[in-house]
């Protein structure tokens, strides 16, 4: 009799904790889901790119990409709430989903996707090489850049084009390349001559030029990727990217960005 009762009181508790769990919340089906149930989206971005992502004096995040993203977070109905991660961590941030999105001047490429979605392209543009003001460096091919210490910030596709172009065929060292967390960086060796040449996006260039702090000028422009900048997203998350290109080909559409680009003097 006594084992009977306690098979009854096991198959009561299995019982209500079915039920119990029935009744529970119910996880998101999608990441977008999960946006709109929080009413946030969590954004990783590297602050030290302006004009695209950078910090004003009052610890803001300010750019135009934190312009393009609050616009599309007000649009969606969520609030967005940024993240600043070293460049080369945000493809994994996203990955892992620490974060929802990244954005932060990011070309779409080959080895990204491998690992991450993205959204449909909202700009495109030229790199740049720097030198300081009063080096005799100066040439049309970007590939005699093999001849000099050549600095980048790392997991950016001016890392990928040095290895591609120049280190794999061995036109220059591996150790003639120095890698960066921050753009910031980057320039500061220029400045102390740790490095001849620094590579970066055109925007970023344009203005380290224009301080005279730094004194650099340029010695070389061009595309070396055409892919153009989107938003990272986790893969598969279908509705995440759906919802985002809708709003990113409706601010290319009623001219939004191109009037961001004109304020932050965007070529």
């Amino acid at each position: 009799i006594k084992m009977k009762k306690l098979i009854k009181l096991l198959l009561t508790v299995v019982v209500l904790t079915l039920v119990v769990s029935a009744c529970g919340p119910k996880a998101p089906a999608s990441r977008y889901d999960a946006i709109m149930d929080a009413g946030k989206i969590v954004v990783g971005t590297s602050a030290d790119y302006e004009p695209w992502e950078y910090k004003d004096a009052d610890d803001n995040f300010v750019g135009i990409d934190m312009e393009i993203m609050r616009e599309i977070g007000k649009r969606m109905g969520v609030e967005v709430e940024f993240q600043d991660l070293g460049f080369d961590a945000l493809v994994t941030a996203v990955q892992e989903g620490k974060v929802d999105a990244a954005i932060a001047a990011m070309a779409s490429t080959a080895e990204r996707r491998e690992s991450v979605d993205f959204s449909i392209m909202y700009y495109a543009g030229d790199n740049i090489m720097l030198a300081a003001s009063d080096s005799d460096i100066a040439f049309t091919d970007p590939l005699t850049a093999a001849d000099y210490k050549l600095g980048t910030q790392s997991g950016t596709i001016m890392q990928y084009w040095i290895e591609d172009n120049l280190i794999d065929p061995g036109l220059m060292e591996t150790e003639n390349m120095a890698l960066y967390e921050r753009n910031e960086q980057v320039a500061l060796d220029l400045q102390a001559g740790r490095i001849d040449i620094a590579l970066m996006d055109l925007e970023p260039g344009k203005q380290f030029m224009a301080d005279p702090a730094f004194g650099f000028k340029e010695i070389w422009r061009g595309v070396m990727e055409t892919e153009g900048q989107s938003i990272a997203i986790m893969q598969g998350e279908d509705a995440l990217k759906a919802e985002l290109d809708k709003h990113i080909t409706d601010l290319l559409n009623e001219g939004f960005m191109d009037a961001l680009f004109v304020e932050y003097g965007v070529e």
